[in-house]
This record gives C-alpha cells, sequence and structure tokens, in this order.
C-alpha cells in the first residue's frame, strides 16, 4: 500500500545548455571551483585551530579575502555568458525578438563599458601597490601579489562581454 504521506522529489531544474563559444567556460569553471575548495580548507584549518588553540591563523582572513574575490570574478564571468546573472527577466525575456535584443545589447554593453572601466582602475591600484611597496598587515608580503590578479579577472569578464555584445551584434533582429 503506496504511503500517501510521501512527499515526492521536487525535480531539479536542468540549467541550460552552455551557448557555442570560440573558448570554453572551463577556465572560469575550474577556477570557481579551486577558489571555493581552497577556502573551504582554509576556513576549516582556521576554525579546527581556533577550537584547539582558542587563537587563529591570521593570514587565513587575508587569503579569504582574496579568494572570495577571485571566486566572484570567476563565477560572475560564467554567469554573464549564461545568462545566470541578476537581471529583470521579465523585461529581458520578454516582448518581441527585436526587442529582447536591443535590451541585451544595452545590458551588455553597459556591463562592458564598466568592466572596462574597473579593469583599468584595478590595474593602476596594483601598479600603485607595486610602486609604493605596500606590505599585507597579517603576512608581511606585497599587496601587488593579491591585487594584480583582479585586472586580469577583470579583463577575463570584459572579453567575455565584448563577445557577447559581438554576437548579439550579429543576431537578426
Amino acid at each position: 500500500m503506496p504511503d500517501d504521506h510521501a512527499l515526492d522529489p521536487v525535480p531539479l531544474l536542468d540549467p541550460p545548455p552552455d551557448p557555442a563559444l570560440r573558448v570554453s567556460l572551463r577556465f572560469e569553471d575550474w577556477l570557481t571551483v579551486l577558489s571555493l575548495a581552497a577556502l573551504a580548507c582554509i576556513t576549516l584549518a582556521n576554525v579546527i585551530v581556533r577550537y584547539l588553540t582558542a587563537e587563529s591563523f591570521a593570514w587565513t582572513e587575508e587569503i579569504s579575502i582574496f579568494l572570495l574575490v577571485v571566486l566572484t570574478l570567476g563565477a560572475g564571468s560564467s554567469a554573464f555568458v549564461r545568462r545566470l546573472h541578476i537581471r529583470i527577466e521579465m523585461l529581458a525575456d520578454g516582448g518581441t525578438r527585436a526587442r529582447q535584443r536591443r535590451f541585451a545589447l544595452i545590458s551588455d554593453g553597459v556591463c562592458l563599458l564598466f568592466f572596462a572601466g574597473l579593469t583599468v582602475l584595478l590595474a593602476r591600484m596594483a601598479l600603485d601597490e607595486y610602486n609604493w611597496g605596500d606590505t599585507s598587515p597579517a603576512i608581511g608580503i606585497p599587496t601587488w601579489w593579491y591585487s594584480m590578479w583582479l585586472p586580469v579577472l577583470s579583463a577575463v569578464i570584459t572579453l567575455r562581454l565584448g563577445g557577447m555584445v559581438a554576437r548579439c551584434w550579429r543576431q537578426r533582429p
């Protein structure tokens, strides 16, 4: 006799397939996975040490912040390409194909300009940290070791967005 009170499992939504790209999203996916795994291991080690010794590793906070930023930029890049970023779907996916294309061009263009500017500003920040010889407070290493990767990852997002704008521009309305 079947159990009437058993809950049926909720089917998981299948993610949409990746768009056809010249450069695979594997780099961003692996960067995201490795950053999250390293972040989890470092945080777990810090929790265990703090529990057993009542002191924490000072260096874990600096590296955790860096890994969170890398995780955000890596995952953000693949989210843009997969159209899984935050957007108002009623506007972005509603209306005619020509309207959807216009909204995609506008939103991707604005994001492209933002990340191009961010790439320039982050590069200037990393260069300033290199020129001034700033060091991190807990570990004492040069801060440009952390910050030099931020313009690189921001440039990756900029290139991905440039590809999205180009693909959208070539589509017929």
